[in-house]
């Protein structure tokens, strides 16, 4: 089923439910309890869905590359390919880095060549997750690439500019400084 199936099938289901007409049972023995239950258990069984749709996806992308990435528990993509020699980043210290963000289809929405470098501190907020679990697992000087699946990234939204709703991103990354 793909995201437009399923998204179709979830507005559907809520105009039914919200159409259907509880009022025939006397005052207090609706079970909107069990209503509930069974929405959230929709959501849920589609969210799961999406979210495996896009790990393929991401999974599939990787092999067409011939990247050799390595998933977090999290669904963080990474890989190192170019070693820096600098220290290990961590919470706290203020990160700068040269950047590159693509979606899938290799269209570039944001680089540090238009915008200039990114820096954040680290554990602070202000980036996407995936970007902050990221640098975490480098070092000053390295050169990385991130695969974010929506959830670390944009999410359901988008950004409202370049990055449309449910983006799968690519963060290319080279540490500049830690401080």
């Amino acid at each position: 089923m793909n995201r437009i199936q399923l998204f179709s099938y979830l507005i559907i289901l809520s105009f039914i439910s919200c159409g259907r007409s509880y009022n025939t049972q006397p005052y207090g023995t609706h079970d909107f309890d069990d209503i509930a239950r069974q929405k959230t258990e929709i959501l849920l069984r589609v969210n799961r869905e999406m979210v495996e749709e896009e790990a393929q996806a991401i999974e599939e992308y990787v092999e067409i590359q011939g990247w050799d990435m390595k998933k977090t528990e999290s669904g963080l993509w990474y890989m190192i390919y170019s070693a820096g020699n600098g220290e290990k980043l961590t919470a706290g210290k203020i990160v700068t880095l040269e950047y590159n963000v693509s979606l899938l289809n290799g269209v570039v929405c944001y680089s540090s060549a238009e915008y200039g470098a990114l820096s954040f501190k680290i554990g602070y907020g202000g980036v996407e997750s995936g970007l902050e679990e990221g640098v975490l697992l480098l070092r000053v000087g390295d050169k990385a690439r991130f695969i974010m699946p929506p959830h670390l990234a944009h999410g359901l939204i988008g950004d409202g500019d370049c990055i449309h709703m449910r983006a799968i991103i690519v963060y290319e990354v080279e540490i500049i400084s830690n401080q």
